[in-house]
């Protein structure tokens, strides 16, 4: 599950890589290997972050309430810009699509 978790998590994070890259006149194919570079940090700051675990395990709450916070400033600034594209009510949508997804894989 947390292998499908992070597969369905790497989507929308390619595409918050790719997509201002080609609003800003990037070519398609730049900005989408832009944005496959941007997930190769992802396995050597995997096991850094499960040996770090191992090491600092009384400090898992605190890290884990950081990446919440994290993920919540992200939503805070993709909302408004996803609200402007036309199509709110379908980006809405998605965006509690999304969450009741990863709730359920939770």
């Amino acid at each position: 599950m947390l292998v499908l978790a992070i597969t369905l998590h790497n989507i929308p994070e390619g595409l918050a890589v790719a997509m201002p890259l080609r609003r800003e006149g990037f070519s398609p194919f730049k900005s989408f290997w832009m944005g496959q570079l941007s997930a190769t940090v992802e396995i050597p700051a995997g096991v850094l972050g499960a040996a770090f675990v191992l090491v600092a395990q009384p400090l898992l709450p605190y890290a884990l309430s950081f990446a919440a916070g994290a993920m919540i400033f992200v939503v805070e600034e993709v909302v408004p810009e996803m609200l402007q594209s036309g199509n709110a009510d379908l980006a809405t949508l998605a965006l509690r699509l999304g969450f009741v997804v990863m709730m359920a894989l939770g």
